[in-house]
């Protein structure tokens, strides 16, 4: 009776915070992060994230040179370069530690294979030649130059990792109507064959999906493919709504955000956009390999979380951004009509 009435009391307490205390105290920044702090521990492990991320950037700069600020900072040295006019002298405040980063990286590189170390090379090159004298550009000049010799016989020289002028005679021939039909192919797919799916075919559209764009080109994200049968027979019932057809799915996917790409907290929702960007393209270089995918939602919801951590083991600065089945579409199986919004819901003009 006793312990009957303390649990419609908490039932209370924890509808009032849940369905009341936020049509107030969401007006307030002050009582919005009091609510997330004391009350709610729903952000909890996107805070523990975000603070693991910072933590290991400024671990990786201080041991090894941190790969995402070299990528970040070659990306900004390429629009320096690319920029109409161009300054005769620029990127002074920060090729200092671009110098310190490619020094480490280098020195570390696992990969004489890796092309962004000739990226990294060729973009630095063409910076120190293009600046006009400079004594930050002139010391840090030396320095590079003395460690770009050690690359020497391990990158192509053959042509320059450097801004260029597209070509238009080069580009795809697709026209508008016939890429809007391809678009409406592409529909989520619950029914596949049971067929193995060649990895060569996964990894192609790996590749398209990595020539999406990234702010600042540092891609925090990777793609965690499940092949084996017995490991997607787990991974297929890690996220909601797989039931019902997780047994049709012959490859499980899980698209996984790393936090460590990025020195502040402001960037924290990056990994999202950028993975977003690279899906989509993922999903289309699919359908012209005659496979087919099905997006799935990942909510953040803590169990789950935790489930999906042990089985990917994954480090506290990363989150699962979502997850995809892929596989031959049965031609016997049926697809969502899901009609889209109409264009005006989704689109307007400056302030209409």
């Amino acid at each position: 009776m006793k312990k009957g009435i303390i649990n419609k009391i908490k039932f209370r307490i924890n509808r009032h915070i849940d369905k009341k205390l936020p049509l107030t105290w969401s007006h307030s920044k002050f009582l919005s992060a009091f609510y997330y702090f004391a009350l709610s521990r729903s952000f909890y492990r996107e805070f523990q994230a975000a603070l693991s991320g910072k933590a290991k950037y400024i671990t990786d700069d201080k041991e090894k040179g941190n790969y995402f600020l070299l990528v970040r900072n070659t990306h900004r040295i390429e629009k320096g370069l690319l920029m109409k006019p161009r300054r005769a002298t620029f990127a002074t405040e920060y090729i200092t530690e671009t110098v310190d980063a490619f020094e480490k990286v280098v020195k570390n590189a696992a990969a004489e294979d890796n092309q962004q170390l000739k990226w990294f090379n060729d973009v630095l090159t063409e910076y120190f030649d293009k600046n006009e004298p400079h004594k930050i550009v002139d010391q840090q000049r030396v320095r590079f130059a003395k460690c770009s010799g050690e690359l020497n016989g391990s990158v192509n020289t053959d042509c320059k990792f450097i801004p260029y002028h597209r070509r238009v005679d080069s580009f795809a021939k697709i026209d508008f109507e016939e890429f809007y039909k391809f678009a409406k192919q592409r529909r989520s797919v619950r029914w596949f064959l049971d067929k193995k799916v060649p990895r060569e075919l996964i990894d192609k559209a790996v590749l398209a999906a990595n020539q999406s764009p990234s702010a600042c080109n540092r891609q925090p994200f990777e793609y965690r493919i499940i092949d084996d049968p017995e490991l997607v027979k787990k991974a297929v019932h890690l996220p909601m709504g797989t039931g019902g057809y997780a047994h049709s799915i012959p490859v499980m996917v899980v698209v996984v955000g790393n936090l460590d790409a990025y020195f502040s907290e402001r960037d924290r929702h990056v990994i999202y956009v950028d993975a977003s960007l690279a899906n989509m393209a993922f999903m289309f270089a699919l359908e012209t390999l005659g496979l087919s995918s099905c997006s799935i939602n990942w909510p953040d919801i803590e169990d789950r979380e935790i489930a999906m951590e042990k089985f990917l083991k994954l480090g506290k600065h990363q989150r699962p951004i979502m997850c995809m089945g892929i596989g031959y579409p049965d031609p016997d199986g049926m697809v969502a009509y899901s009609e889209k919004r109409p264009l005006d819901q989704i689109r307007k003009y400056n302030f209409e």
